[in-house]
């Protein structure tokens, strides 16, 4: 167990990607071929400070992974992403900009247009191949870490007791009554519905 800021991370899994929340903590994974390092950011109720930033314990099979027992649904988080900023060899990492996740279920807060979004200076001489050093959060919406699970309460899922409500029965055999109508030979009567007219 390491312990960053007073939470604690556990190594995780790299699957699946993005935040996941399983009803007691958060496993984060996010795919990147080529980073030395991921930080994960996670940020206040309304996304406008940064409160910590957590590295990323794991890496397996080209995936930065961390579980956070101590995080719950509703968390807002960033990432920056440590690698080298080689523009000319296809690689633009730079650690002073907030990414956001690519496999968020939920952003929060507006996107603020700013040329400090840009990992390389509008108007240097050095023109793409420049490194702006200026921190983009504030104008980044934040992902949010979602509670994806649905609880049936006294309701029960389709085929919870292994059998068709009659109901679902009745209304298939509706629908194929009514495609057939068009071909008699296909009719198939149901024998658990009764005809209305």
């Amino acid at each position: 167990m390491n312990a960053a800021n007073g939470i604690r991370v556990w190594p995780g899994a790299p699957y699946p990607m993005g935040a996941t929340w399983d009803g007691r903590g958060v496993n984060f994974a996010l795919f990147s071929e080529n980073a030395e390092k991921v930080e994960l950011c996670l940020f206040n109720e309304s996304g406008s400070r940064e409160l910590t930033r957590i590295v990323l314990p794991e890496y397996t099979n080209q995936v930065w992974h961390g579980y956070l027992p101590d995080i719950r649904a509703g968390q807002l988080y960033g990432y920056r992403v440590y690698g080298p900023y080689a523009p000319e060899q296809g690689h633009r990492f730079n650690h002073h900009k907030l990414l956001i996740d690519p496999y968020t279920k939920a952003l929060s807060g507006p996107f603020r247009w700013t040329d400090a979004h840009f990992g390389y200076r509008i108007g240097d001489p050095g023109e793409d191949l420049s490194f702006d050093t200026r921190d983009n959060a504030q104008g980044i919406p934040k992902c949010q870490v979602v509670d994806t699970a649905f609880t049936w309460g006294r309701d029960l899922p389709p085929n919870a007791n292994g059998t068709k409500p009659s109901s679902m029965k009745c209304m298939y055999g509706a629908l194929l009554s009514t495609t057939s109508r068009w071909r008699p030979s296909t009719a198939v009567p149901s024998p658990d519905c009764q005809t209305r007219r």
